[in-house]
């Protein structure tokens, strides 16, 4: 009975130091020149790990998917919960026109982590296939991804352009842990923030907004 009392209040010691030492864990320092406040983490020795974000040997500080490709972070805001991704780059070779995480189908977040796609992300969809005019996204001639594809695409060879595309606001009626791309939809992508269709193509705020929730 000793024995067994002994036991227990050693395995309660322990996990009451571990919680301690999560909990006492504090900011990591800098990447690159970005901060890296409470609770993200980019070592065992920062941070809450289920905020993982990595600093490469660049020093540029990046956001990995649930499918292991990493996404560069444009900003942290720490009083909204949100962080700021950069989309994945354009690839256009000859026919082809896909984003650079098609082989991952787009983004996908862990969904067992505090990380999800705001609703403030308004998506443009390219080189889609014809069933996507059977969705309810806006894939007519007066879309916005028509707006992006005159500006954005402007002098680049035609791989993504003169093709079906579509575009959406991200709203609380969809997933909001991945934006997908593959055959048979659309093979490539890029996302506004708080999109002010008013303005040229060039000067919307392009990135993928995630919010997460605090540490319990």
């Amino acid at each position: 009975m000793a024995l067994k009392s002994f036991v227990f209040m050693v395995v309660s010691l322990v996990i009451t130091i571990k919680t301690f030492h999560v909990s006492t864990l504090g900011a990591c320092p800098k990447c690159g020149n970005m901060e890296v406040p409470y609770p993200f983490s980019t070592d065992d020795t920062c941070g809450d790990s289920r905020y993982k974000l990595y600093c490469n040997n660049n020093g540029v500080l990046e956001f990995q998917s649930a499918e292991g490709f990493s996404y560069k972070v444009l900003s942290i805001d720490l009083a909204a919960q949100k962080l700021i991704i950069k989309p994945p780059d354009l690839v256009q070779d000859d026919d082809m026109c896909r984003t650079t995480d098609f082989s991952s189908e787009g983004l996908r977040l862990d969904e067992n982590l505090p990380f999800n796609v705001s609703t403030r992300n308004t998506v443009i969809l390219l080189n889609c296939s014809d069933n996507l005019l059977r969705s309810p996204l806006n894939c007519s001639s007066n879309s916005l991804c028509r707006v992006f594809e005159g500006k954005m695409l402007e002098g680049r060879n035609n791989a993504c352009k003169s093709r079906l595309c579509c575009h959406y606001l991200k709203d609380s009626h969809m997933t909001s842990y991945m934006i997908r791309v593959r055959v048979g939809g659309c093979t490539a992508y890029t996302s506004v923030v708080d999109i002010q269709p008013q303005d040229p193509a060039d000067k919307w705020n392009y990135g993928i907004e995630l919010q997460w929730m605090p540490p319990n």
